[in-house]
């Protein structure tokens, strides 16, 4: 009998492994150490979908947790600020009324929200909580760690509030952390608005696919727990179908690990070829069909022009296809890779975001 399937293909379940993230949280650990004014406590995560951002929070929360900080995770959709005030509020009182010393390890943010950015008064009253808060745990020796998720479609009045916010915390000395997640093109965008200007110097990870030796390594140690050996070939072939995106790492693992319950015996070549043509097919609907759905026809002329291509593509190559002016080709541009489906590949040149789009293209 098999253990219990280690693999998470579900956006944010932490995975059995991290693939080709070591270091990546370790100035935001040691900036929890030192707990105020460390450049790692303003971090921001930007990729691909899929590429694990959200995951990454979750691994920044754990380790806040670890050093006894309250944790505030909240998604950046309308009314974000009001509902981290509201848990603000509840760790606030849990503090105040709770025994001396007592530490908090986590707080989910409560069903209270705004429909529009806060008041003035609203506001100076969140920032008086949020000191309230963070002079507590001061004391205490810990602090607080907000993560927010998606901002790069955040309301721009909300996330600069929580920006003026939070750079007034740090003026102070207090220890806050602040760790975001978004779309790389428009996180740029955002930043470069002047919505937020100082979260300009957040630590900024790009995060990138996982080398395929990691991935192959990884399915070989997790594979391990099998009753009956493996043909190392066998991880190769899965790995090298991945291209080390993080999401198709955790389908393709979780399509082979459930055919080894089934059949009971050795995985054989064919298990393989199902168990990546499943983890493609679901990929295709949950991922790709997913970022498609608010794409223009004429976005889709753009991108059916790139699946031309084998490799990036040239905007040169691009407009000639579609016999459209240059600055036509870069509003198209812009608003592609804003949308997370493509990403730049060099000077002048493009290429596709997530894997397995450009053979969905061309099959369409």
């Amino acid at each position: 009998m098999l253990g219990k399937n280690p693999f998470r293909p579900t956006a944010g379940a932490e995975p059995p492994q991290l693939i080709g993230r070591a270091g990546v949280l370790d100035e935001f650990a040691y900036g929890l150490r030192i707990r105020s004014g460390a450049p790692g406590l303003l971090t921001i995560f930007t990729g691909a979908r899929g590429i694990g951002k959200t995951v990454m929070l979750g691994e920044a929360e754990d380790a806040a947790r670890a050093e006894g900080w309250v944790v505030i995770s909240e998604t950046a959709t309308r009314g974000f600020l009001g509902r981290i005030g509201e848990s603000m509020r509840t760790a606030n009182e849990e503090l105040g009324d709770g025994p001396a010393g007592r530490r908090i390890t986590g707080i989910g943010a409560a069903g209270f929200s705004v429909t529009t950015s806060l008041p003035p008064a609203e506001q100076a009253g969140w920032r008086q909580i949020g000191e309230q808060l963070l002079q507590r745990l001061d004391a205490q020796e810990t602090g607080l760690a907000i993560t927010l998720d998606e901002i790069h479609g955040a309301d721009r009045d909300e996330l600069a509030q929580l920006a003026a916010s939070v750079q007034h915390f740090i003026r102070e000395g207090l220890p806050i952390a602040l760790v975001f997640a978004g779309l790389p093109a428009a996180v740029s965008d955002l930043l470069n608005e002047g919505v937020a200007t100082f979260l300009r110097r957040a630590d900024r990870i790009d995060l990138h696919s996982a080398a395929v030796d990691e991935v192959e390594s990884s399915y070989r140690e997790t594979f391990a727990a099998l009753p009956v050996p493996v043909d190392p070939a066998l991880f190769r072939t899965a790995a090298e179908s991945t291209g080390g995106y993080p999401f198709l790492i955790q389908l393709v693992g979780y399509h082979l690990w459930q055919l080894a319950e089934s059949t009971n015996a050795p995985l054989t070549a064919k298990d393989v070829d199902l168990a990546i043509s499943a983890a493609h097919r679901r990929n295709t609907r949950v991922v790709i069909e997913a970022a498609l759905a608010t794409a223009s026809p004429k976005d889709l002329d753009f991108l059916q022009a790139m699946a031309q291509d084998d490799d990036p593509s040239t905007t040169a190559d691009i407009g000639h296809r579609l016999g459209n002016a240059k600055n036509t080709i870069g509003n198209y541009r812009a608003r592609l890779i804003d949308a997370g489906l493509i990403e730049p590949a060099g000077r002048g040149r493009l290429d596709f975001a997530i894997p397995g789009l450009r053979e969905h293209l061309r099959q369409r």
